[in-house]
């Protein structure tokens, strides 16, 4: 608790003015270990001039919590309770959030709830101690159902990361995170179970053009969907993967096939029927619809030798029927799902909510039973690989909650496997630079109000020329 409240202490220090001397801070310091290293802080920053305030809640007491206590008691910290109002008409410089750890399994209700509210309405930033409060630390969500957690501006989480708070309710909650490994040594660390994602993940990956090649050097994506009524969706992962470097993009139309795309005339516009899906990389599901010709063409698709990308109402017709769900788990060439929710509960055969209560378990799930990536999308998307590695996205942001981003990542899935990235790699990158792109746009002014899947399709382009070009310019 020394190490962890010292470290709390260090974190807050940086978020308060230059000088500490009167800096107001609110420090909730709840019944458990949690509790004892808000305690710890408390001293440190009192001792360190702040004017500090300690709402302690009493509960089991570990020797080490004791003596946290009656370190924190011999501070110039001051301990007192504050109702809900007083808290609100106090002019706090920083609250620091104690109250619950790791080890919540109950939903925060009640005084507590009340407590947390109050806290989550201030002004000031908010540092939580290795987990926001009411936060599972696991899976992302907010301990419920009924439950409310600690809306942090930052997290300081202690000994390893948390992958709850980088996916699901986390990215909301979580802030800004930090890990303090409190001086241990790293041999005492058992290899990661997961990992975040990380340009250094899938960089490999990206080599730069030369210059003797042409628009067969790049490969094939043949983008199967648009059933009557969704033409859009196809196009529009048939763009994607153009912008995204693909040689040659095919659109092959379920329903009555265009005979060109007005706003991209280089892609190639035909009817699905007797289309050969042996020479390009298929990007399967966009638009497709849920007919008995739709599961046809799927069957079509899955028999192929090439890899595939399995999006919308490709996944639900996987879901639907046994037989192509065997064909999948049975194909030799890499395979990536892009499961939303709904459609990963569709595929495990589960509620909505089970998926949302645990997105890291259900993506492993469904990349063990289907022998294929899965990337299950949301807040934090999930990228998962049958033998169990986990990796969490950290880039995008609410922008992408739009129709046909979906497809435009499909489509880049497609256009990176055509060009000879490795599945894995692929789909990590595919995630990030999708993710990446649409971060660059906000940043930019562009959304997360009103952003059209179709913007983010020239950010991807140049997201991607970037990333080549850095790595062009690292030594070999």
């Amino acid at each position: 608790m020394q190490r962890a409240g010292q470290a709390g202490a260090n974190v807050a220090l940086d978020l308060l003015p230059m000088s500490t001397k009167n800096a107001r801070v609110l420090v909730l310091a709840g019944p458990g270990n949690n509790g004892g290293d808000a305690l710890e802080c408390a001293a440190h920053l009192a001792h360190a001039g702040a004017q500090v305030t300690v709402m302690y809640f009493d509960g089991g007491a570990s020797p080490e919590r004791t003596r946290a206590l009656e370190r924190a008691r011999a501070s110039p910290a001051v301990f007192t309770d504050l109702t809900r109002d007083e808290i609100a008409a106090s002019q706090w410089q920083l609250a620091i959030d104690g109250l619950f750890g790791i080890g919540l399994t109950r939903p925060v209700t009640g005084p507590f709830a009340a407590l947390i509210d109050a806290v989550n309405a201030l002004a000031c930033p908010i540092l939580a101690l290795d987990v926001p409060s009411g936060l599972d630390a696991d899976g992302g969500c907010v301990v419920g159902p009924g439950g409310c957690a600690v809306r942090a501006t930052h997290t300081l989480t202690f000994i390893g990361d948390k992958p709850g708070l980088h996916t699901a309710d986390g990215r909301d909650h979580a802030g800004s995170v930090t890990v303090a490994t409190l001086e241990i040594d790293a041999a005492h660390f058992p290899p990661a179970a997961m990992r975040l994602g990380d340009v250094a993940l899938f960089a490999g990956a990206a080599r730069q053009r030369r210059q003797n090649t042409h628009k067969g050097s790049f490969g094939n994506v043949a983008v199967l969907g648009g059933a009557p009524g969704m033409s859009g969706a196809p196009i529009l992962a048939g763009r994607a993967a153009l912008h995204a470097g693909a040689g040659r993009v095919y659109l092959y139309f379920a329903g009555p096939a265009p005979a060109t795309d007005p706003g991209q005339p280089e892609l190639m516009c035909r009817a699905a029927h007797g289309a050969d899906f042996g020479a390009a990389v298929t990007v399967a599901g966009p638009g497709l619809g849920g007919s008995d010709e739709a599961a046809h063409l799927l069957e079509a698709a899955l028999a192929s030798p090439q890899p595939l990308v399995a999006d919308a109402d490709a996944l639900n017709l996987l879901a639907a029927r046994l037989a192509l769900a065997a064909r999948l788990r049975g194909r030799k060439a890499a395979t990536i799902l892009t499961p939303h929710p709904l459609e990963a509960a569709r595929l495990l055969g589960v509620g909505a909510g089970a998926i949302g209560r645990d997105r890291i378990d259900s993506a492993r799930r469904l990349a063990a039973g289907l022998h294929a990536i899965v990337v299950l999308k949301g807040s934090g998307t999930v990228i998962a690989a049958p033998d169990g590695a986990i990796v969490i996205n950290p880039t995008g942001n609410p922008a992408l909650a739009t129709a046909g981003t979906g497809d435009v990542l499909a489509g880049l899935c497609g256009a990176l496997l055509a060009q000879g990235w490795p599945a894995w790699e692929a789909a990590l990158g595919a995630v990030w630079l999708h993710g990446m792109a649409a971060d660059v746009l906000v940043a930019d002014g562009v959304g997360p109000i009103g952003l059209t899947a179709g913007e983010l399709i020239p950010a991807i382009r140049t997201a991607l020329n970037r990333l080549v070009a850095q790595r062009a310019r690292q030594p070999r």
